[in-house]
């Protein structure tokens, strides 16, 4: 059989991974990061770009990498019923709890409300929502034509038309960069690193990779070998688009901030610029780029979240959990953008330490001999950690004194827990150990 693909066939698949990904929160994030960043922005981007799009790349090499079939199978290397437990909170969050539901408030709200009276707002949003989980409903239900719908016809109105927008910006930019706001005055590099966290593709690319690899298979190439050599190829095409864009409108963001101001959100940076350069007209072209680009994320979210749930409950049809979960995404999405956002966040401390440390022991795996007490034990040091900066995250500046107690003593023996990565010195030194072990054990390297 043959294990190469056309470059053609390549490029659909990388199209495809780059419409899935860039969606609500990556329209709105690097815009703002931009406007905060101002004579920063380039560390900033060089920040954002490692984990927005480096971490998602890493996480759908690693799915192609690891041989594993499914999300629970990778992350049940660490035990079967955590792989269950990290799965599902996984595709609920990424699914109709959060990621799902933003696709669709942040569709209205900058692709539409500019056009609707504030007193009409609220209605205007459940109307929307309501077609546009509608659409998403109809086109989840065949995921076999998602390379097609996806990657030939919506990918392509997004790069174009954030394309126009950016080189507006370029050649005619609105006005000079400004100082950095006080978070990037200091470590532009590492609030931008952090940053890219909250677009959420590092958890989406475990679930991406799976919808990726399954279309690499049907295209011919079955081998892991080949697999990992395509999606690289694929994935690469992804990152080079999004780099493109993200760096884009990034500089948009900063070349704003002088005339009208920081907003908010990154949302009304895109709208305010649209209506800048080309008036009414823009401000609808970017409301088609808006919406197509958050309904490509919506489908793929949708279509792997039910997929997954049918292999977990199967006497429950595919079909009845896409109809299920547009519902309750339907009548989450109406609670509003802000709404969203700030629920997400305890969510996202919690999970994104546990989702990168799996990625990276997927690849370390071999040289420690694929030994199960290292993820374990790297599992169970990440979990303390970030169930902490969860319910920092939750509490906020109301949080008891018994977790200010915990989280003063992390600050103090982590290196840079201060920064969100506490989990890193912990992970090297389990890792090492295990590496250690497994040559004194001559430990097989062969997956359990």
């Amino acid at each position: 059989m043959n294990e190469r693909l056309s470059f053609s066939n390549q490029l659909v698949i990388g199209i495809m991974l780059f419409a899935l990904f860039f969606g609500a929160g990556n329209l709105i994030f690097p815009a703002s990061l931009g406007q905060n960043a101002g004579t920063a922005l380039f560390f900033a981007v060089v920040g954002f770009l490692i984990t927005g799009i480096g971490l998602p790349f890493l996480g759908t090499l690693a799915m192609g990498f690891s041989g594993s079939r499914s999300l629970q199978d990778l992350a049940g290397r660490v035990h079967p019923f955590y792989g269950i437990a990290f799965t599902v909170a996984l595709y609920l969050t990424i699914g109709p709890f959060f990621a799902l539901p933003r696709t669709g408030a942040v569709a209205y709200e900058i692709g539409i409300q500019p056009f609707v009276s504030e007193s009409f707002a609220q209605t205007g949003l459940l109307l929307f929502t309501i077609v546009f989980f509608g659409i998403t409903l109809w086109l989840s239900l065949n995921p076999t034509k998602i390379v097609d719908r996806v990657g030939k016809y919506l990918a392509p109105i997004i790069i174009i038309g954030l394309a126009i927008l950016i080189l507006a910006a370029l050649f005619n930019p609105v006005g000079s960069f400004t100082g950095p706001t006080e978070a990037y005055q200091t470590n532009a590099f590492m609030t931008g690193f952090t940053e890219g966290y909250n677009t959420m593709d590092a958890l989406a690319s475990l679930v991406f990779g799976i919808i990726v690899i399954e279309s690499i298979r049907r295209l011919g190439v079955t081998s892991t070998k080949g697999i990992l050599k395509v999606t690289a190829k694929s994935g690469g095409i992804a990152v080079l688009f999004l780099g493109l864009i993200y760096a884009g409108v990034a500089y948009l963001g900063a070349t704003t901030t002088e005339a009208f101001g920081i907003f908010d959100n990154g949302g009304p940076v895109l709208s305010t610029a649209a209506d800048y350069y080309f008036g009414a007209m823009g401000l609808a072209v970017l409301g088609v780029v808006i919406i197509a680009a958050c309904l490509t994320t919506a489908i793929g979210l949708t279509t792997a979240t039910a997929e997954y749930f049918n292999t977990l409950f199967p006497s429950i049809s595919y079909k009845a959990f896409v109809v299920f979960f547009i519902v309750i995404t339907t009548i989450f999405a109406n609670f509003g953008l802000s709404s969203i956002i700030t629920y997400s966040i305890p969510v996202l401390l919690l999970l994104y330490p546990l989702a990168i440390t799996l990625i990276l022991l997927t690849f370390a795996a071999p040289l420690f001999g694929h030994q199960r007490w290292v993820f374990v034990a790297v599992t169970f040091v990440t979990f303390l950690i970030s169930i902490v900066d969860g319910l920092k995250g939750f509490f906020g500046d109301a949080a008891p004194s018994w977790l200010a107690s915990i989280v003063s003593v992390y600050d103090s023996i982590l290196p840079f827990y201060g920064l969100g990565l506490g989990w890193l010195i912990p992970f090297l030194i389990i890792v090492v150990i295990g590496i250690v072990t497994a040559r004194m054990t001559s430990t097989p390297t062969t997956a359990n």
